[in-house]
């Protein structure tokens, strides 16, 4: 049954997005994934509860979801989006005889200092010193279809980038990990980028002085490994939830000469680092209530 979140079916979005199935049943498919390249078929779609999962993220949801992604919209802009495509739904379509496109529906337009107003104000909501963001992030502007977008932008170390605003949490393609090599014997480990500026805020610095490696995703765990396996000493800030203790126990049973120390114990009570600050900072802000007098 159709919602009014989901006004068409999980499958149709994606064939009117000229994705097809490389293999499916009644209730279950296998595409190519909409949010990267790749070649093998690893983004799996339930038609029967309208769910996605893409193995090479490590990410899934809703179709409601997936639509602010791939349009770069928020949510009541994703429930437009799907009542129209309602009101002139396709029919049922045959798998094609040639293969779909592969290239991502994610284009990068133009990369320059972070300046617009709605980002810096994301920035600060989230706890982090523009400063510290301006040195190592830029503003990229960026197109889905004919429709263009902005976001704070994270290089990685194959040119790809992670892209972030306060509706939109994706990529572009190549997909890899972030390094930065200081030639040192200890190195920090983060999950994502923001967790980087977090610390970075917090440290006061605007640029890590440790060797560092973002995952920007869990699943890119194993491309960080030779760089971190060069290290004595390995700091972990993982997320505090089952893909970070997953990794924490792999990074240690693959490097058993490396002293791995888990960082979140720190701020176990918070999701990952950034929730940490951006509570902290809350805190902080809070006025002290002044004492009745007698």
């Amino acid at each position: 049954m159709k919602t009014t979140t989901d006004c068409i079916g999980i499958r149709e979005y994606l064939l009117r997005r000229g994705l097809h199935p490389h293999r499916e049943t009644a209730t279950h498919g296998m595409f190519l994934s909409p949010l990267r390249e790749e070649r093998t078929p690893s983004f799996s779609v339930r038609y029967d509860k309208g769910l996605w999962y893409d193995f090479g993220l490590g990410e899934g949801g809703t179709l409601l979801q997936l639509v602010m992604r791939l349009e770069g919209c928020g949510m009541a802009e994703a429930i437009r989006h799907l009542r129209k495509g309602a009101a002139d739904e396709v029919p049922f379509q045959p798998l094609p005889t040639t293969s779909p496109r592969k290239d991502s529906p994610l284009r990068i337009l133009c990369v320059g200092e972070i300046r617009h107003p709605a980002l810096i104000g994301y920035l600060r909501e989230r706890g982090i010193d523009p400063a510290v963001a301006g040195a190592l992030c830029r503003e990229v502007h960026y197109a889905v279809g004919e429709r263009r977008f902005f976001a704070i932008g994270f290089r990685n170390d194959a040119g790809g980038w992670e892209l972030r605003n306060p509706q939109f949490k994706g990529s572009s393609a190549p997909k890899n990990i972030t390094t930065f090599d200081r030639h040192g014997d200890t190195a920090l480990l983060f999950e994502g980028f923001f967790d980087l500026l977090s610390y970075l805020t917090l440290q006061h610095e605007s640029d890590p002085t440790a060797d560092t490696a973002v995952l920007n995703s869990v699943v890119n765990l194993p491309r960080a490994l030779p760089f971190l396996a060069r290290h004595t000493t390995i700091h972990a800030f993982l997320d505090n939830d089952e893909a970070g203790r997953l990794t924490l126990e792999r990074l240690r049973s693959t490097l058993p000469g490396a002293t791995v120390i888990d960082r979140a114990e720190g701020y176990r009570a918070h999701k990952d680092l950034n929730e940490s600050l951006r509570s902290s900072a809350k805190v902080s802000r809070t006025p002290r209530r002044r004492g009745r007098k007698l």
